[in-house]
């Protein structure tokens, strides 16, 4: 990916619409809108003109701006052509301006050049950048507004203000290292444990907003696991509000993975209910089997589906014995609306350490309590929704910082005091903060981060 040659592509969706973006970026496009217009354009002007091909006849007509860099997107001159959004339309317009732009190096752009471009060229950071990303997957209310957040650079604030905070303690350290008479005074004279502590207890705020934010980004990869006929799809139906699985009384019916985005709360929870788990000689089923338990392997939460009819059935106590230690396990006995208030009455609270909780699915009793206590096992938290949008790298960098802020402060109260371990513990911290803002990042996260990106953007 050469960041020196213009490029271009569709900046809309595929598909008809009733307007499509053509996005140009450049060091210079003087030259370029003078092939394609034969005259110049006013910067931050919008421009209604006919979009003409090589040979003058129209390919349509709409609107040209003109953004001069570095006062655009990309810090770059930008051109944008707004015209309808016809896809034969756009590649026609598409093709000309290649076709313009061929003998200034003019190509197609990679998925997330554009944004690339703006954060290289300093107008975003890196937070910023994959807020661009999030902002447009958002599935929510919650999540879009975490992205704007994240976007307008509420998270890289915090995150830059906690590292000038272990600059200045870095200082002083350095300082004194300078001058080992003095060492041993040190962390005394400029109450370097209180203000580390202080700095810990930031960081400590803001991992706790970045793993809500972080939920809210990614959601929940929830599974619904158990024998045949528990009534696995027609929870998922409950749930979705929708009839997305076929819900009948022949066992295994469900043989394939019927997955299901819904919202809890602005929370997406990703439901996934699978074939039921027997032992069988179905060739088929026993596919579908096998892939449950790939399925059980990736979740976040497992939703353990029994009858509450037979609660002691051998079959469930061998998939009991089969569900990964470190997966949160929620016991869940379907079908209470079929047994007497007695029997209901002595279904156990808590099974070999995990929830247990009576439903209905089909009679939508218990549901209410379901959706919440997956939240509590998220550990999402209600009353405190994360103030900008985070990613697993966000949370890794962040969880590092606080390991090696962890690893100072030993060293800030151990009898021997070593200043400088404690000044190497202060600077990987510091280098952890400033990886999520992208201000010491390697080429290949660069290109991880904004291939995942769609073309235009």
């Amino acid at each position: 990916m050469s960041n020196s040659s213009p490029i271009v592509a569709i900046a809309t969706a595929p598909g008809r619409g009733g307007i499509g973006v053509i996005r140009v970026s450049g060091t210079e496009l003087a030259t370029l809108i003078q092939i394609l217009f034969g005259r110049t354009l006013q910067a931050r002007h919008a421009h209604f003109l006919p979009f003409k091909d090589k040979h003058g006849e129209a390919i349509d007509e709409g609107i040209a701006l003109f953004f001069k860099g570095p006062h655009s997107y990309t810090g770059e001159d930008v051109l944008e052509l707004q015209g309808h959004g016809g896809p034969a339309v756009l590649r026609r317009l598409l093709d000309r301006c290649l076709e313009a732009g061929k003998d200034l190096g003019l190509r197609l752009a990679e998925p997330g050049e554009f944004t690339q471009r703006a954060f290289l060229n300093d107008r975003l950071d890196l937070a910023q950048a994959e807020a661009v990303a999030d902002l447009i997957d958002a599935s929510s209310e919650a999540a879009a507004r975490s992205a704007v957040a994240s976007l307008s650079g509420v998270f890289s604030n915090n995150v830059n203000a906690l590292a000038d905070r272990i600059i200045h303690l870095r200082m002083l350290v350095e300082a004194t290292l300078d001058f080992p008479e003095e060492e041993i005074d040190f962390l005394e004279k400029y109450q370097a444990a209180a203000t580390l502590q202080g700095i810990q207890d930031e960081l400590e705020r803001i991992l706790q907003h970045s793993r809500q934010g972080a939920i809210l980004r990614e959601g929940l990869h929830v599974v619904l696991a158990g024998q045949p006929n528990v009534g696995k799809s027609s929870l998922l139906n409950a749930l979705a509000g929708e009839d997305v699985a076929i819900v009948t009384d022949i066992a295994g019916t469900t043989r394939d993975r019927v997955m299901q985005l819904i919202h809890i709360d602005g929370i997406p929870l990703h439901i996934v209910d699978t074939a039921g788990l027997r032992d069988t000689e179905d060739t088929v089923e026993r596919i579908g089997i096998a892939r449950t338990w790939d399925e059980i392997a990736k979740a976040n939460v497992i939703v353990h589906l029994l009858d509450a009819r037979n609660p002691q059935d051998e079959l469930d106590s061998a998939i009991t014995s089969r569900l990964p230690s470190h997966v949160p396990v929620l016991r869940v006995y379907n079908k209470i609306d079929l047994l007497a208030p007695e029997q209901q009455a002595a279904l156990p609270a808590q099974e070999s350490g995990a929830t247990v909780l009576p439903i209905s699915a089909r009679k939508d009793i218990g549901l209410d309590t379901l959706r919440r206590t997956l939240l509590d096992i998220a550990g999402w938290n209600p009353g405190s929704e994360s103030p900008w949008l985070a990613r697993e790298r966000h949370l890794r960098a962040l969880e590092r910082a606080e390991y090696h802020l962890g690893m100072a402060a030993e060293h800030a109260t151990h009898s021997d005091q070593v200043l400088d371990l404690f000044a190497e513990e202060l600077r990987l911290a510091h280098l952890d903060l400033c990886s999520i803002t992208g201000e010491f990042s390697s080429d290949d996260l660069l290109g991880e981060i904004f291939s995942s990106f769609c073309i235009g953007k």
